[in-house]
């Protein structure tokens, strides 16, 4: 079976967050796609600390599809540099795991 990972990023708006994630259904580069927010996200950027409104994409997948769903992100995200990182999922009911992986390709 395919590894299950959580794909995560973040957006400046929930229309943008919605967009992505449907984006990342229409291609089946993640089996699910959450959206959370909004939240304060404190950070340093060119040199100045930001404080702004984002949305967390939460995105379920496998790591087999992790390069081709990190550049699904890349070209349809609106930030010069966006948050794609991956979180191993390390345990979970088989059946939900089966799921992500036949969903994903």
């Amino acid at each position: 079976m395919s590894q299950a990972i959580v794909v995560q990023t973040t957006t400046g708006s929930s229309a943008d967050a919605e967009k992505l994630a449907e984006t990342i259904i229409q291609h089946a580069k993640g089996a699910c796609v959450q959206i959370v927010g909004p939240m304060t996200s404190v950070y340093q950027w060119q040199g100045a600390i930001q404080k702004e409104e984002e949305f967390l994409v939460s995105i379920k997948t496998t790591s087999q599809v992790f390069s081709s769903l990190a550049e699904l992100i890349r070209q349809h995200h609106s930030y010069e540099v966006p948050e794609i990182i991956a979180l191993p999922i390390v345990d979970g009911s088989s059946a939900y795991l089966q799921w992500v992986a036949d969903s994903v390709s």
